[in-house]
């Protein structure tokens, strides 16, 4: 499965939910930028949108209202290492209150890998990353054990962006 994704200005995304009204797209928007995304089986991606190969998927994208995109830039050396982390995860997020969907995205023509979770609402998220379950999924990090400790895995720093529905 793929996930394309298309970021722009917030009235060139109305535009295009307007020219395709019987896809099912997903519209986000932070201020005046917007991203819409599909997932779809093969094909090549649309003009202007970037592909990504599904690595890993729970829960339905069309069921979340806040979206966040952990952006994770990885060098070539450090993608099996990278992907292998995430085949293995603890799986915590799925249990959590207001958790509506994960996507674990390769990218087809980047080096920045994407780490999507959709929620509820901004409240689920963040109650998310203080909870206990969040501490465990991300025990490791900073640590020897810990994939950011690995050396040349990673190209640049990593960044989150979020959007609402």
């Amino acid at each position: 499965m793929e996930l394309y994704k298309w970021t722009g200005h917030r009235d060139q995304g109305v535009a295009m939910l307007a020219g395709t009204p019987n896809a099912r797209l997903i519209y986000l928007v932070d201020g005046e930028e917007s991203t819409v995304l599909f997932e779809a089986e093969g094909g090549a991606a649309p003009e202007g949108f970037e592909a990504f190969q599904v690595l890993n998927a729970v829960g339905d994208i069309n069921d979340g209202y806040f979206a966040v995109f952990n952006n994770i830039p990885v060098t070539e050396e450090g993608r099996e290492i990278f992907e292998a982390r995430f085949q293995n995860r603890a799986g915590k997020v799925e249990g959590e209150p207001g958790f509506a969907a994960i996507r674990v995205l390769r990218p087809q023509s980047s080096d920045t890998y994407i780490i999507l979770t959709m929620w509820k609402d901004e409240a689920s998220f963040k109650n998310w990353q203080s909870s206990e379950s969040y501490g465990q999924a991300h025990a490791k990090r900073g640590t020897a054990e810990g994939i950011d400790k690995k050396p040349n895995i990673f190209a640049r720093p990593s960044f989150v962006k979020t959007y609402i529905r």
